[in-house]
């Protein structure tokens, strides 16, 4: 996990046309000299981050506008919502496109004229989003809301500002939870992965009151009843614990609210910490401290596309590096 450079590193790189290898050390060093001289600001070579980020993006805009993309899609990959969102706004005529009613099946082109609840949505600048995706540590006491009426810390002000879309929270975890919290600017890469049809896998470590008995474990594993509908622990492991606290490992593939706890309070266990250690494919960093987050490679960007069965077709976008940050100091505390 390597922490932000500045894009300026890419001027310190050395001169590919310096001398060659058969002169001679006095004519190297003076053509070295000439090399190290300041240029004039019209010969610059590197160009940072953001302009190449710019010229790239007109680019693939271009290319996405010419043929056009299904509304649904853009917006969903803006973070304005899931593509199900988008289309029940469609239904609710709450998109207009042009001027008109927006119907399902319609697509965006160059230079559409785009409204939402009759606000302009600006799409061009969603065509061109690189993905990121974050691994943040949620210690507890913190809220997965954007605010909190109870002025509680909230998960959104401990990441970093996006210009263009915003960061989308793949499923929640409670203020008494910590652990990992995965957060994408990719609306569509979040409902693939929250989706119930998906099955995910979420590991969570429980530490409980007191022992529980083999024949209450089977009946966690064969699934009991809750207020809203049948659930179960799909894996349980025992990870030892002395005197009263015992820990345990546990696998469930939905998300429903609160119900690693409703499941252990079914059978009167009282869970006195609960932390989630991995979402499908993600695993929380060992090292990963509360109040921080990392951000995932390119490399790593693939793997998670391959798993959640999307194709992934915005290679050519250059992206900021992937970073590590430490925690916030003037945070405020419940």
């Amino acid at each position: 996990m390597k922490s932000n450079k500045s894009s300026s590193d890419s001027s310190k790189q050395p001169n590919r046309t310096a001398g060659k290898v058969n002169k001679s050390p006095k004519q190297q060093r003076k053509t070295q000299d000439k090399a190290h001289k300041p240029k004039e600001p019209s010969q610059k070579v590197s160009v940072p981050v953001a302009k190449s980020l710019s010229i790239e993006a007109k680019k693939a805009a271009q290319l996405v506008a010419a043929a056009g993309e299904r509304i649904q899609k853009v917006l969903a990959r803006g973070g304005v919502g899931s593509r199900r969102e988008v289309e029940r706004w469609i239904d609710e005529g709450r998109l207009k496109l042009n001027g008109e009613l927006v119907k399902l099946g319609d697509r965006l082109k160059q230079g559409d004229y785009l409204q939402l609840n009759d606000r302009v949505v600006h799409w061009e600048k969603f065509a061109i989003q690189p993905t990121r995706v974050l691994l943040y540590h949620k210690p507890t006491g913190e809220v997965v809301t954007r605010r909190d009426p109870e002025g509680r810390p909230v998960v959104f002000t401990q990441l970093p500002t996006l210009t263009t879309a915003r960061w989308i929270s793949v499923g929640r975890l409670d203020i008494n939870t910590s652990g990992l919290l995965l957060v994408t600017n990719n609306g569509e890469l979040a409902n693939k992965l929250m989706h119930p049809s998906a099955e995910v896998e979420r590991e969570y470590a429980v530490r409980i009151l007191g022992s529980v008995s083999e024949a209450t474990l089977e009946k966690l594993k064969e699934g009991v009843e809750l207020e809203d509908g049948k659930a179960k622990f799909n894996e349980i492991h025992f990870f030892g614990g002395e005197g009263a606290n015992k820990w345990y490992n546990v696998i469930v593939s939905e998300g429903r609210n609160r119900l690693v706890r409703r499941l252990w309070e079914s059978q009167e266990v009282v869970v006195s910490r609960l932390m989630r250690v991995r979402y499908g494919p993600v695993v929380l960093p060992e090292r990963l401290k509360t109040c921080t987050y990392y951000e995932l490679t390119e490399k790593e960007l693939d793997l998670l596309f391959e798993f959640s069965g999307m194709e992934r077709n915005e290679a050519h976008l250059v992206r900021e590096k992937p970073e590590v940050v430490k925690p916030r100091v003037n945070r405020k505390r419940p």
